[in-house]
């Protein structure tokens, strides 16, 4: 009897589908540094803990607006909602950076990184490495950039399926997934402090990874 031939497992096309979209989504986010009208503090911690708890606010509003539409019309909301609170918490970065007089040297890796270190941690671990008290952020190319977004992506689609479920019951649902988007905005906050207040070494740009 001739050997068996091991079975392929075929990758789940939705589940696959849903990995491209929220890596599409991220890699439109982070491709740029946005400015910061902030300044250099002389008390930066404070500062920046008084922006993380007004960032945390505004997330929470836009995330759960935008999951008040019940039903299919909500699971349309996902993506839009993910992207919204993205973009709140990019922006707090930047302002942190500034804060702590680190905004010129802010870079595309360190937005990612404080972004998902703490919801996709091994999604990161090419750009960020701690060296005793050192940071060493490396440089990103493009291709490196769109290999990490596929990580990251196909680890927060995982979640998708439970923010859509949150769309069938709307009002508890909205404050279900505002209630996350300000915790998960707190923690961006706690990456991007940790970050800052250390010394950090930027680099030369990272030419490829393994996927």
């Amino acid at each position: 009897m001739p050997p068996r031939k091991p079975k392929t497992v075929e990758p789940d096309p939705p589940a696959a589908a849903a990995s491209h979209l929220v890596g599409q989504a991220i890699l439109s986010v982070v491709g740029r540094v946005p400015a910061s009208k902030e300044r250099k503090s002389k008390t930066p911690a404070d500062d920046a803990r008084k922006k993380a708890n007004a960032a945390a606010a505004k997330a929470a509003l836009t995330a759960g607006a935008l999951a008040l539409p019940p039903g299919f019309v909500g699971w349309l909301t996902i993506l839009p909602e993910m992207v919204g609170v993205w973009k709140i918490q990019k922006q707090l970065v930047a302002d942190m950076a500034a804060l702590y007089g680190k905004q010129s040297t802010l870079t595309p890796e360190q937005v990612v990184y404080c972004l998902f270190q703490h919801t996709a941690a091994q999604g990161v671990r090419d750009l960020v490495v701690r060296v005793g008290q050192r940071t060493l952020v490396r440089r990103a190319s493009p291709l490196l950039i769109r290999t990490l977004t596929r990580r990251i992506g196909t680890k927060l689609a995982q979640r998708v399926a439970g923010r859509g479920a949150a769309r069938w019951l709307p009002i508890v649902g909205a404050v279900g997934v505002g209630a996350y988007a300000y915790v998960d905005t707190a923690q961006v906050a706690a990456t991007a402090i940790d970050l800052f207040e250390g010394v950090i070494e930027v680099e030369a740009e990272v030419l490829e990874t393994s996927p």
